[in-house]
């Protein structure tokens, strides 16, 4: 794949937030773009508004004439699209380039210095925070959510470091060429993939054995590398955590030094500890400490990331893309964290019925520490029911005194007659297009601003 002979790409499934990434990344390199996905959405509309040309049918005859010039094109699709695809067959079958985004991903990196994220939780806000970082060094940053400094999933610099998010899904992240790359957590997940937690943990040694130049790893992981922790000897150490005027502020100590007090305004201490990987990585890269001290306190945060739609005395509204029990937990502390005193209700829609069946306890156990449980159905995404797997078995589960499974035109007012101060909204299926549905009725009901 020789990106400078290419003149259209393709893309199949492009409102997927990792597609859509490189779907930018190639306009704005003057590529023409365009493409298919199932549904319109709020990612598909702006990458209309910037001129890409997008149609919601699975119809050949809806594809521009350019991209059936075969010498000049190249079409991507992502493993979520189904096998009996028409137009995904059409190319594979008339002899097109047809790759899957991690591949295309994967020859972007290998001309660039490549800086990775691996890991089951914290990717994409380890990622963003790093790509926000190295922007004085001109990197190029593809993110699997859209940034808030940036109101993007790509961070557009020049083309010699790329920072990428290196996806364990379907083993996306073998394609990447790593220089230097992180391992924030290896838990248990995609085990309709994987089938057993071990398959992930050696398709993650897999993927350190790959990283060239230094691995950092979360410490307490079973790979080698230099590792970070908060309070803990480790080679990169947050201590004199504490939080001032609603922002954490703490030291850090490298391998060759100490900076103090660090500001961060993402709350919980797994965003710490995202912090944390994302300044050994540009550390290790070569950015000066205090680049990176000024960058963390510039970083506004990941949309769908523990976001506060509403925040005031007498109601907080957050939302947050926790799809995971390790997810889950690290919400509600960081919640508790901050609102000690306060009733907590957790709206959550349960995503896939693979990951449900799976975590069933787990989740039950997560969602148990709120105050107030509403449950949505199990979002299916790529996948068809499974016989018992149900949301109103995981309520069974669930032991909080107040508990109840609702359609989603029933949450608004729900939420809007709950007498919890902080409500949580978390999942990775539509949840997040219903939030704004709630904050709306929440500011209008309470005359909030």
């Amino acid at each position: 794949m020789n990106l400078k002979d290419i003149h259209s790409v393709y893309f199949i499934g492009i409102g997927g937030i990792g597609m859509s990434a490189l779907a930018r990344y190639f306009h704005a390199n003057g590529k023409k773009v365009s493409g298919y996905d199932k549904t319109p959405s709020p990612i598909t509309e702006n990458l209309q508004n910037s001129g890409i040309v997008i149609h919601f049918e699975d119809d050949i005859n809806l594809i521009p004439k350019e991209v059936f010039v075969k010498e000049n094109s190249l079409v991507v699709y992502t493993p979520a699209i189904p096998k009996e695809h028409t137009e995904l067959n059409y190319f594979k079958n008339h002899g097109f380039d047809v790759l899957k985004r991690a591949e295309v991903l994967g020859g972007i990196t290998k001309n660039t210095y490549c800086l990775a994220v691996a890991g089951t939780h914290g990717k994409t806000t380890t990622s963003s925070i790093l790509g926000h970082i190295m922007q004085p060094v001109e990197a190029t940053a593809f993110l699997g959510g859209i940034a808030e400094n940036y109101n993007s999933n790509l961070i557009l610099g020049k083309d010699k470091i790329s920072v990428v998010e290196a996806d364990e899904f379907d083993r996306s992240f073998l394609q990447l060429s790593p220089n230097v790359a992180c391992i924030t957590s290896m838990d248990a997940d995609h085990l309709d993939i994987y089938g057993e937690h071990e398959a992930l943990l050696d398709s993650f040694q897999a993927f350190s054995n790959k990283v060239s130049d230094t691995l950092i790893v979360a410490k307490g992981l079973p790979v080698d590398g230099l590792t970070y922790a908060i309070d803990e000897a480790a080679d990169y150490v947050a201590s004199n955590l504490r939080i001032t005027n609603g922002v954490y502020v703490f030291d850090v100590t490298t391998p060759k030094d100490t900076i103090k007090d660090v500001v961060f305004s993402l709350p919980g201490k797994h965003n710490i500890m995202n912090a944390l990987a994302a300044l050994a990585l540009a550390d290790v890269y070569g950015v000066e400490l205090e680049v990176i001290k000024t960058q963390l306190g510039s970083f506004s945060g990941v949309q769908r990331r523990f976001a506060y739609k509403i925040k005031t005395e007498d109601m907080v509204l957050i939302d947050d893309y926790a799809h995971h029990p390790t997810e889950i937990n690290a919400v509600e502390n960081a919640v508790r964290e901050m609102y000690p005193n306060d009733e907590v209700l957790v709206v959550f829609q349960p995503h896939l019925f693979t990951r449900t069946r799976d975590f069933i306890d787990d989740f039950a156990v997560s969602l148990s520490k709120f105050d107030e449980v509403l449950l949505l159905d199990i979002y299916p995404a790529r996948e068809l029911p499974i016989e018992g797997v149900t949301s109103a078995w995981l309520l069974d589960k669930i032991t909080a005194k107040k508990k109840q499974l609702l359609s989603k035109k029933d949450i608004v007012k729900q939420v809007r007659n709950t007498t919890a101060k902080v409500v949580v909204m978390l999942g990775a299926g539509d949840i997040g297009l219903l939030v704004n549905e709630v904050k709306e009725a929440v500011i209008n009901e309470y005359n909030l601003k």
